[in-house]
């Protein structure tokens, strides 16, 4: 983690200072003349998005993957289209086809996976 803090630290630096670059020597290149406090205020902007994007990456490459085939077991969902006695799940945002074990499940039933048999999970009805 201290490496890519390191190395996000050093790359928005460089932005930074590419950004600077460019406005103080492009500009006035081509007519553009921009007043100190402008130039300020754009590298503070670009300080603070280069920050949140940090954050937000940094918290999505810390998740742990949702779902899988391999962790559906235990799962527990809800009935979109009914089990007679195979249908639709939805299970933590994602759709799933789901076969009943034992009878026909209505729509709107909450549901556990016990196992599941390639990509087809195999639920039982809970209250």
């Amino acid at each position: 983690m201290k490496g890519r803090l390191i190395l996000a630290v050093i790359t928005t630096m460089l932005d930074e200072l590419l950004v600077i670059v460019l406005l103080i020597w492009g500009l006035p290149k081509l007519g553009v003349k921009l007043p100190l406090f402008v130039l300020v205020l754009i590298g503070v902007l670009w300080t603070c998005f280069a920050v949140v994007m940090y954050v937000a990456g940094s918290k999505i490459l810390g998740k742990k993957p949702v779902s899988g085939l391999t962790d559906m077991v235990g799962f527990k969902g809800v009935v979109t289209t009914a089990l007679i006695p195979q249908g639709l799940v939805k299970i933590n945002g994602e759709l799933w086809t789901a076969r009943s074990v034992t009878s026909n499940i209505e729509q709107g039933s909450r549901i556990e996976v016990e196992s599941q048999k390639g990509l087809i999970l195999i639920v039982h009805q809970i209250n």
